[in-house]
């Protein structure tokens, strides 16, 4: 007897959870690897980048191994429940997508260089899964903060789509939207730099890219 799985579907405003006012939870004051505060405001100069690209736990050390990333963190993004937990962005009742804030130097690494890994880290036409994750809260987004991030991200979004379809790959999915209006959520603080060496060195990792290379050269967005 075969069982079928419900396809994923996001839920409207008026169906989601409404969440709470406050969090119910806490977060680290530093970050476990870099050393750097978790929460702003940021140091001078800093730029904010959001990204959702499946589990945030391998997400998250993708970047802060990055050159020129000050501090990381993983939460909730892109849907309707106020201050989520966990359990309720997993019910797939939120409308969230599981995802990471990178405060980075651009002076050090640029955001075309983060859009670049991305891409490369995980398979943006997969839709409300990646991998074996299945889930609303698995789909990859980018969440934008300025004029500038939006057409850099559309630009490479475009470049990287023509070298998926030419290697056989379908419509990239990503969601791509203004952060104004989408509050990020921090998660839990066991989720924080939950693969790091002091906490789950070797967890669940679901993150793995198609193999096929980001043209970031040509992504690059004029004016």
């Amino acid at each position: 007897m075969f069982l079928s799985r419900r396809t994923p579907e996001l839920p409207t405003p008026d169906q989601a959870l409404r969440g709470r006012a406050t969090p119910e939870f806490s977060v680290p004051d530093r970050h476990t690897v870099l050393g750097n505060p978790l929460l702003g405001p940021y140091p001078e100069g800093l730029e904010i980048a959001d990204f959702g690209l499946g589990c945030f736990w391998g997400a998250e050390r993708k970047f802060w191994q990055t050159d020129g990333v000050w501090t990381t963190l993983v939460g909730y993004q892109g849907g309707y429940t106020q201050n989520p937990a966990y359990e309720e962005v997993c019910s797939g009742l939120t409308g969230h997508t599981e995802a990471v804030r990178v405060v980075f130097d651009p002076s050090v690494v640029s955001y075309e260089s983060l859009l670049k890994l991305f891409w490369e880290s995980h398979d943006p036409t997969q839709g409300f899964r990646q991998g074996n994750d299945v889930g609303t809260q698995y789909r990859s987004a980018i969440y934008t903060h300025a004029d500038s991030q939006a057409k850099t991200a559309q630009a490479s979004r475009e470049a990287y789509q023509g070298v998926l379809t030419g290697s056989g790959y379908g419509t990239i999915t990503t969601e791509l939207l203004p952060a104004e209006g989408r509050p990020f959520y921090p998660a839990e603080g066991y989720h924080q730099q939950y693969l790091s060496s002091s906490k789950n060195p070797n967890g669940y990792c679901g993150i793995g890219g198609t193999g096929v290379s980001c043209p970031i050269g040509v992504a690059k967005a004029e004016g």
